[in-house]
C-alpha cells in the first residue's frame, strides 16, 4: 500500500509553576513542533499546573475552568497560528460541585474538534483522583480531525484494554494518551523499574491488539507532596508506536519535544495479516460486562 505519512509531536514536560508560566512554555513548544513540520501535537495531563492529585483538599477546585474557557481559548489560537491539530488535557468545571479531566482536541482553525472525558478515575496512594473528577460520560468516542480519527483516551484509561478496542472499533485510527505518572522516589530501583515497563506493556499490547499506533505523553520532573510524603518523580518516557508495537520514538527522563512520522497505512497492511477484529468471538464475551465471574 502507499504510505500515508503523518509527522506528530509530543510536548513532555515539568510543571513551570503556574498556569501563564504553564501555557507561555506550551506555546513556545508547539511552535517548536510546528516549525519541526508537525500535523499533529499531543500534550500531557493536566498541563496548566501541578499534578494536584496528590492530596484532596476542597480549595483545588479554584483551578478548575469551564469548556469552552480562558484555556480553550488561548490553545485555539495556538491551535490556529500554527495549522496544527493539538490535544490538551484540562481539569473541566461542568458545574459547581461537577468536574471532569478532560481532553480537548483543537482543529487546524482552532475550533474545537471534540472532547473526551476520563473515564476510569483512580484512587490510589498520591493519586486521589476520585475526590475531584466525576468519570466521564462522553463513551469512548473517537473525534475526526484533518489529520484523521484520534482515540483519546487519558491516563488511567491506559490500563484498560476494553477502553483502547472500543475506540479501535469505532474507527479511530490512532490512540492517545495524555498522561501524568511516575514513582515514589523511595521505592527500590527494581520496582521502579517494573512499574515503568508494565506501563510501557500495556500500550504496546494496546497497539497489537488493535493495530494501530498509539502515542502516550507523560510529564517529567519531582513534584513533593502537600502531605510531607515523597511525593512524586514523574518519569518521562513519552514515545510513540507503531501497529505492531514497535518503537517509532521515545523520550528520556527531561524534558523534550518528540517528533517523529507515522505511516497511517501500515494499520491495513498489519490487520491484514494479523486480522484480530475479524477473529473475535463476540458471540462468546457477555461475562465482559459482569464485575467478576463468581
Amino acid at each position: 500500500m502507499n504510505k500515508k505519512s503523518l509527522r506528530i509531536a509530543l510536548v513532555q514536560d515539568r510543571d513551570h509553576g503556574s498556569v501563564e508560566s504553564n501555557l507561555a512554555n506550551i506555546e513556545a513548544r508547539v511552535a517548536e513542533a510546528a516549525a519541526a513540520g508537525a500535523r499533529l501535537v499531543l500534550l500531557q495531563e493536566l498541563h496548566n499546573g501541578a499534578y494536584f492529585c496528590q492530596h484532596e483538599a476542597t480549595s483545588e477546585f479554584d483551578r478548575a475552568e469551564p469548556i469552552p474557557g480562558p484555556s480553550t481559548a488561548r490553545l485555539g489560537a495556538l491551535a490556529k497560528k500554527h495549522g496544527v491539530v493539538l490535544v490538551s488535557s484540562l481539569f473541566e468545571r461542568r458545574a459547581a460541585g461537577l468536574y471532569h479531566n478532560t481532553a480537548v482536541v483543537f482543529e487546524t482553525d482552532g475550533s474545537i474538534a471534540g472532547k473526551y472525558r476520563k473515564m476510569h478515575i483512580p484512587d490510589d496512594p498520591g493519586f486521589y483522583e476520585k475526590f475531584y473528577f466525576t468519570p466521564g460520560d462522553l463513551g469512548f468516542e473517537p473525534i475526526d480531525t484533518s489529520v484523521g480519527r484520534l482515540g483519546v483516551l487519558v491516563c488511567w484509561d491506559q490500563w484498560y484494554p476494553e477502553a483502547a478496542r472500543l475506540m479501535a472499533l469505532a474507527g479511530a485510527e490512532l490512540l492517545l494518551y495524555p498522561t501524568a505518572i511516575g514513582w515514589d522516589p523511595d521505592d527500590e530501583q527494581a520496582e521502579k523499574d517494573r512499574q515503568r515497563n508494565a506501563w510501557i506493556l500495556s500500550h504496546r499490547g494496546h497497539a497489537v491488539a488493535n493495530g494501530l499506533p498509539v502515542l502516550s505523553c507523560n510529564r517529567v520532573g519531582h513534584e513533593t507532596s502537600p502531605l510531607d510524603t515523597s511525593g512524586i518523580r514523574f518519569w518521562g518516557s513519552s514515545h510513540v508506536l507503531g501497529p505492531q508495537g514497535e518503537f517509532l520514538a521515545e523520550a528520556g527522563d527531561e524534558a523534550e519535544v518528540l517528533v517523529t512520522d507515522i505511516d497511517l497505512a501500515r494499520s491495513e497492511d498489519v490487520r491484514r495479516i494479523w486480522p484480530f477484529l475479524r477473529d473475535r468471538r463476540i458471540d462468546a464475551y457477555g461475562d465482559l460486562l459482569k464485575r467478576y465471574r463468581d
